[in-house]
């Protein structure tokens, strides 16, 4: 695909997928519009970059739906100086995204193959507000804490299991998580009014990968 087809694709994508969704964010429609998702996507799957569909990454892994990706920064808010968590770097284009909306963006992934192709290919775009960690997001809070905005990029079965990620949230952090086990999964924004006074809200109904070594939900039989 030439480099004119991708640039029709992205305002396709903009226009037919992420605005029916009721995402207006002006700053969020702007940037999906201009960064190039196919820099992020592996090679055999380019042509797809701007498809709504999950592309594969490799690792038995996808991307996320574009529309839940710009679902999940509208729900943000992020502002330029926020320092905001990215659980799961993936392919890097998520991340991409959220350092040029915030100050600084810390993401760990589990899986250093991403961790290390996410380094190679921020940097061919000059992206420098990031660190990236190997890691795995829950097993300790990290060091670099606290954030003012937290996106999980896998889901968990309930939101109690987010716990780990409320601790790392500031007063006034915002932090965007898919619970729930499939078909029934919503997407939740967690904001953390006071030390130990959270709001929860829901935005929609979706599905997600399990984040890796989430915990299993018990299953009862009768």
């Amino acid at each position: 695909m030439m480099a004119s087809s991708f640039e029709k694709a992205r305002f396709n994508m903009v226009e037919q997928q992420i605005r029916p969704w009721e995402v207006l964010d002006p700053r969020v429609l702007s940037l999906m519009e201009s960064l190039p998702r196919e820099h992020y996507v592996p090679q055999s799957y380019r042509d797809l970059a701007y498809a709504d569909i999950e592309v594969p990454i490799g690792q038995g892994q996808q991307m996320m739906f574009p529309r839940i990706e710009a679902k999940l920064m509208q729900a943000l808010a992020i502002q330029p100086t926020d320092k905001v968590l990215e659980v799961g770097t993936g392919s890097g284009y998520l991340t991409a995204c959220l350092a040029n909306l915030a100050q600084e963006v810390v993401s760990i992934d589990i899986h250093n193959e991403f961790t290390e192709s996410a380094k190679e290919k921020l940097g061919q775009q000059g992206i420098r507000n990031i660190t990236l960690i190997n890691g795995d997001a829950l097993a300790d809070p990290l060091e670099e804490g606290p954030f003012d905005a937290i996106a999980v990029t896998g889901s968990l079965p309930t939101s109690q299991q987010a716990e780990i990620f409320r601790q790392q949230l500031n007063v006034g952090g915002r932090l965007f998580v898919v619970v729930g086990t499939a078909p029934v999964m919503e997407c939740m924004l967690i904001t953390r009014h006071a030390d130990k006074i959270f709001q929860e809200e829901s935005i929609l109904e979706t599905e997600l990968s399990p984040l890796i070594n989430a915990p299993v939900p018990v299953v009862f039989e009768f």
